[in-house]
C-alpha cells in the first residue's frame, strides 16, 4: 500500500538507483511498522530538478499510504531525510516531501480495491 516516489536532481548510475530505491523501500516500511512486502518505491533522477533558484542537489519525495498518520509526519520526514542525506548526498535542507493519505477505495491492486 505505500508508495515512496523520489525525484533527485543527481546524476546517478543504474545501480546507484537501485540501492537507493531498495534503501528508501525499507526505510519507509521501518517507519511506517508495515511489511515492506506492500511497499512501492521508485527513484528517479531528473537534472532539471531547481529548488530555490540553485541547481544544487536536491529532492523531490511523495509519501502516500492507506492510513497514513497525520501526527507522525514529522518522524516521518525527519527519517526520510536523514537517509537521502546519508545514501544520496542530498542536505535535508534540500528536500521537499509530500504526504498523502489514501483513502482504501482509492487504491487499487490485484484487480479490486482496498
Amino acid at each position: 500500500m505505500p508508495f515512496v516516489k523520489v525525484v533527485a536532481n543527481k546524476q546517478m548510475d543504474a545501480d546507484k538507483v537501485k540501492e537507493l530505491s531498495e534503501g528508501i523501500s525499507k526505510e519507509v516500511a521501518k517507519v511506517l511498522g508495515k511489511p515492506e512486502s506492500y511497499v512501492m518505491a521508485v527513484v528517479e533522477v531528473n537534472p532539471s530538478l531547481i529548488l530555490a533558484g540553485s541547481s544544487n542537489p536536491c529532492a523531490y519525495v511523495e509519501l502516500k499510504s492507506i492510513g497514513l498518520p497525520e501526527g507522525n509526519t514529522s518522524v516521518f520526514s525527519d527519517a526520510i531525510c536523514s537517509y537521502l542525506s546519508a545514501n544520496a548526498g542530498v542536505d535535508a535542507n534540500r528536500i521537499y516531501i509530500e504526504f498523502a493519505n489514501a483513502k482504501g477505495n482509492m487504491w487499487g491492486w490485484n484487480g479490486s480495491t482496498f
